[in-house]
């Protein structure tokens, strides 16, 4: 690849990302200003990765633009780390997203998960008292549960409801317990559970409580989890790839500019 072509992708390439660093950034700053808790706790991973991406960046384009071989040095180095972490990142998200799955309700369209179905870590993470206070908080203000009456108006569209994993799992008690539904967000609690499920005694029909301390809510947020870090882990592999392109390209550029300057030391 010539010395014009390659610093001129490398120059254009990262001037689009400076301006997607600072999107982020200032996305960053919006959640910061935003009152819930939840996103709250996003703001220093977004604005954190916002300020990496415009540091990387800005170091590309000024090294392709100037052909400055030691920011091109640095940047192939950068980006070379980046790579790496990716690369490690999205082997681990495959690897803890292998395992669990539903199970097929009787009757019932929906799936039921049990946390033991997956992988260590996201045991270790969900039952870790502090984390899962924090997580139960967000579940609470996301008011899934509260929106089911509003979703499925009669107890006919409620037991045809194809509820996902956080309303089967965190809204409704596990249906091996027995207690028959009055309505979307109410169960008749009178009955005798008919399994020894801890869950059967932790659900509640208030709306503060309800299935929000069981495993069976655990687990929904885990196969929620799952399928997340699954998408993330796919849009990593293709965002290898294409970083991968920036690297080469890269390499071309930082070999021409140390050409460049060679030459023009010879020519002195």
């Amino acid at each position: 690849m010539s010395t014009g072509t390659s610093t001129f992708v490398i120059r254009w390439i990262n001037f689009l990302t400076m301006i997607l660093a600072i999107a982020v950034i200032c996305f960053g700053v919006w959640m910061s200003t935003h009152h819930d808790e939840c996103r709250k706790s996003l703001t220093l991973p977004v604005m954190g990765l916002g300020a990496l991406i415009l540091i990387i960046s800005l170091i590309g384009f000024l090294g392709a633009l100037k052909n400055i071989t030691v920011l091109l040095w640095m940047y192939l180095i950068m980006l070379f780390l980046v790579l790496v972490a990716i690369l490690v990142f999205t082997v681990l998200a495959f690897i803890v997203t292998n395992n669990g799955s539903g199970h097929h309700v009787s009757g019932q369209r929906y799936k039921e998960y049990q946390l033991q179905d997956y992988h260590s870590w996201f045991l270790v993470q969900l039952n870790n008292t502090k984390n899962w206070r924090r997580l139960k908080s967000c579940l609470v203000k996301s008011k899934n549960c509260d929106d089911l009456p509003k979703k499925y108006k009669t107890l006919k569209e409620y037991k045809s409801a194809n509820l996902n994993p956080i309303e089967a799992g965190c809204c409704r008690p596990p249906s091996e317990c027995g207690y028959p539904p009055k309505n979307a967000s109410y169960y008749d609690l009178s009955f005798h559970p008919l399994s020894s499920n801890r869950d059967c005694k932790l659900y509640k029909n208030a709306r503060s409580s309800k299935c929000y301390n069981c495993d069976s809510c655990k687990a929904g947020v885990a196969q929620y989890m799952k399928t997340e870090w699954r998408v993330v882990a796919i849009f990593n592999v293709v965002l290898f790839v294409i970083l991968s392109a920036v690297y080469f390209v890269a390499c071309c550029a930082r070999r021409n500019a140390a050409r460049s300057s060679s030459d023009k030391v010879r020519g002195r």
